[in-house]
C-alpha cells in the first residue's frame, strides 16, 4: 500500500488537532502518511519532500502549521500538487496562522480550511480524490448521507423536548 496523501505537521506538538484528519482518512481506507518537517528547522527537507511528492504517487497534501506558519506556502511553492493547510491554534487564537497560510501570492494557492480544522482538510482531500475514484466517491457519498441522517435524528430528538412556551 501506498500513501495518497500526506499530513505534513510543522512539529508533533500538531499532532493531537491532526489526528482527526488522519482517523477520517483511516476511516475512509484512504493510504496516507504523516511526518513532521518545518520550514524554518529542516528547509532542505521540505524541499526535497515536495519536489518528490508527485513522483512518490502523493496526490495531496495537508500541511499543518502555528504562528509563523510558513509550511503549507512552502510546500505549496514547490510542488503542483494541490495542498491543503490547516492553520493551529498555536497564538493569537491561531489568527496570525490563519492569516499566514490564507494570504498566498498569485501563483501558489494554498486551500485553507479553519482554525484546527484538520477534519475538515481531510474531508476536502477526499473530495478530491473522489474526482477520479469511482470507489472514494462512493464512500463520500454514504458519508454525506449519514452527515443527513444525525441533523433528522437531532430534529427528532428536538421534537420531544418540551417548553411552556415551546411552539410544535
Amino acid at each position: 500500500m501506498k500513501p495518497i496523501v500526506s499530513i505534513i505537521m510543522g512539529s508533533t506538538s500538531d499532532l493531537p488537532v491532526m489526528e482527526s484528519a488522519a482517523k477520517f482518512l483511516n476511516d475512509m481506507q484512504v493510504p496516507f502518511e504523516m511526518n513532521a518537517l518545518s520550514a524554518h528547522r529542516t528547509p532542505e527537507k521540505v524541499e526535497s519532500f515536495s519536489k518528490g511528492a508527485c513522483a512518490r504517487g502523493i496526490k495531496v497534501i495537508i500541511a499543518a502549521a502555528g504562528m509563523a506558519a510558513h509550511l503549507p506556502g512552502v510546500i505549496a511553492s514547490m510542488t503542483t500538487l494541490p495542498v491543503i493547510g490547516v492553520p493551529i491554534k498555536a497564538s493569537l487564537d491561531g489568527l496570525d496562522a490563519l492569516l499566514a497560510i490564507v494570504q498566498m501570492p498569485p501563483g501558489i494557492p494554498v486551500a485553507t480550511v479553519g482554525i484546527n480544522g484538520a477534519q475538515n482538510a481531510a474531508i476536502l482531500a477526499v473530495e478530491m480524490l473522489a474526482l477520479s475514484d469511482e470507489t472514494i466517491h462512493h464512500k463520500m457519498v454514504n458519508y454525506k448521507e449519514e452527515l443527513k441522517k444525525k441533523i433528522v435524528k437531532a430534529n427528532e430528538e428536538l421534537a420531544g423536548i418540551k417548553f411552556e412556551f415551546k411552539v410544535d
